[in-house]
């Protein structure tokens, strides 16, 4: 029986084994020969991005959860226009709510300037007071159809790092070039048809270019519109197939029994599992709500380690240093159900070892949780834990 399962566990982390598996069981779609380029930072990320819209000839599609009118807005926005005053067709589908503070005098200035703006479900909520909740969290850019910029930065100064208050955040954004921008150009031109009721004109891809990739990508595509959660499926499938490790990195951490139980058996099994947390959060509720699940999860084994030098915003999974999952997807409740996401699976030799270089030094500068000191916490962050657990769905 023992070689039984080391064989399976063995077999079922085999890149083409997991991508027909996966493929099975969701709407997923792979395809091989990409080209995976990393950005650690938001000063690498940013910098790539509007380097890559004025070389876009026939279409730029952004779909964004915020955009802000800061340094970091302004500067898309011109690129974005500029590109419009010279012939192509560029769309921009941003979140109402992720907007909310954004003027609408920013998005009345691209219009003018030739860009296609729209809200994504924005009042009076046409499909009922429940689907308020419903937003678009993705984090998507498409040049031409074969370029594509994704990962988890929205459009704003505290993912690049520009303007004066200089409060760190620490996020990851990466730049696929090759046949997966044709799905993931599929997609935007789905979620623009669903807002706005006509497909947008002018998006299809452009002459394909000459890429030579090593990276196998696959894309996971969320949202309440399917009848499970997809993004979940794709967390549990990939940790249930890790041989070795198990490193993630999450800003909220509220994934659910479910999710827990499949690091539990990881653990068991032999797996090591380690979370990068974050030590300062832009919502603390959520903090205290993760932390409810720290005692039982470093007691079957699991390393905790939170990170304090940034606000950490990252979302990524590495499986044996091989796997690679990132994108706009928390681990928590929201993402798994209600909101719009989008991830990738990059498998590349290349690409996992510069994500686990990445981690391994954010980890290294982070601080470990041990579970003695963890249980001697104060009664009133105790209290404070258990008083919003109950409140986990909603947050």
């Amino acid at each position: 029986m023992i070689r039984m399962r080391r064989k399976r566990k063995q077999l079922l982390f085999q890149t083409k084994k997991f991508f027909d598996f996966f493929r099975r069981n969701t709407e997923a779609v792979s395809f091989a020969g990409n080209r995976a380029t990393l950005f650690r930072y938001g000063s690498d990320f940013f910098p790539a991005l509007f380097d890559a819209i004025p070389k876009a000839t026939t279409s730029i599609c952004l779909e964004f959860y915020t955009v802000a009118d800061d340094e970091t807005g302004r500067l898309m926005a011109d690129a974005l226009m500029a590109a419009a005053a010279r012939g192509v067709r560029v769309y921009l589908l941003y979140d109402y709510i992720g907007c909310f503070d954004t003027p609408a005098a920013f998005f009345k200035r691209l219009s003018k300037g030739g860009v296609c703006c729209r809200a994504f479900n924005p009042p009076p909520f046409r499909k009922g007071i429940a689907w308020f909740d419903k937003r678009d969290h993705r984090k998507l850019a498409v040049m031409d159809g074969w370029r594509v910029f994704t990962g988890g930065m929205n459009i704003a100064n505290v993912y690049s790092g520009l303007g004066k208050k200089r409060t760190k955040w620490r996020d990851v954004g990466l730049k696929i070039e090759g046949e997966v921008g044709l799905e993931l150009l599929r997609l935007f031109q789905e979620t623009w048809t669903g807002e706005c009721g006509t497909p947008p004109i002018g998006c299809d891809p452009g002459p394909p270019p000459d890429i030579v990739g090593d990276a196998n990508v696959m894309v996971i595509n969320g949202g309440p519109h399917h009848e499970r959660s997809f993004i979940r499926s794709a967390f549990r499938l990939a940790i249930a197939g890790a041989s070795e490790s198990v490193t993630i990195a999450s800003p909220y951490f509220v994934p659910g029994p479910r999710v827990i139980r499949s690091l539990l058996r990881a653990a068991g099994r032999g797996v090591r599992v380690r979370l990068l947390l974050p030590h300062k959060s832009d919502v603390p509720l959520v903090r205290l709500v993760s932390r409810t699940y720290y005692a039982q999860l470093l007691r079957n084994g699991i390393e905790i380690c939170e990170m304090n030098s940034a606000v950490l915003h990252a979302k990524v999974l590495l499986i044996d240093g091989n796997w690679t999952m990132v994108g706009s997807a928390n681990m928590d409740l929201r993402s798994f159900h209600r909101n719009y996401e989008l991830n990738v699976v990059v498998d590349s030799q290349i690409f996992g070892a510069q994500v686990e270089q990445m981690l391994e030094f954010d980890l290294a500068g982070a601080r470990r949780i041990v579970l003695h000191e963890h249980e001697r916490r104060g009664w009133s962050i105790r209290f404070l834990e258990r008083l919003f657990s109950p409140v986990a769905w909603f947050l």
